[in-house]
């Protein structure tokens, strides 16, 4: 029998799972590789926390740091389609002329958008999974660290690199603009 996660949330009811924390998972893997592919991913995820509910170890902490970990490891399956995705956006912004309804302060922020998406596509996969999982999803090192089944320090380090790399790519981009 499955045991039971300290905020009283069962991986073996299928249903409560989803309900608890699908609008969660939804919103983080929407960010990753867009609103369609994410219904599919998140969808997935609940299939299998079903299927390996017996693997999922209450003793390391809540479940939901564990539905992000197999979330994120079905978003590397669609790497290429949020690399593409970031590419994308990256590229809109030298297409932003916008129409001049726009305020100067929505282009701006386009445009930091664009490129930030940029900077994303180029990072190295942990860093970008350490980066969103504390961005987007919110969840703190320990949660990321249970998540992507890696040790803290490697979490704090993928997460300095990350930060890094992102401030100084954008301050790049602000001085060549």
């Amino acid at each position: 029998m499955p045991t039971t996660a300290a905020s009283g949330a069962d991986p073996a009811d299928l249903a409560g799972l989803f309900d608890r924390y699908a609008r969660e998972l939804l919103r983080y893997c929407s960010r990753r590789v867009g609103p369609q592919l994410a219904e599919d991913v998140v969808a997935e995820t609940f299939l299998l926390a079903h299927e390996h509910r017996d693997r999922y170890d209450s003793s390391r902490g809540e479940l939901l740091p564990w539905l992000y970990g197999i979330a994120t490891n079905l978003l590397r399956r669609h790497r290429r389609v949020e690399v593409r995705a970031l590419r994308l956006a990256a590229r809109a912004e030298s297409e932003t002329e916008g129409p001049s309804r726009r305020t100067a302060e929505r282009i701006d922020g386009e445009r930091t958008v664009a490129r930030l998406a940029g900077v994303l596509a180029g990072l190295p996969r942990r860093q970008r999974d350490v980066l969103l999982l504390y961005a987007v999803a919110e969840l703190e090192y320990a949660e990321i660290a249970a998540a992507l089944d890696i040790p803290l320090g490697s979490v704090q380090s993928a997460l300095h690199r990350a930060r890094t790399k992102v401030r100084a790519a954008l301050a790049a981009e602000g001085v060549a603009r």
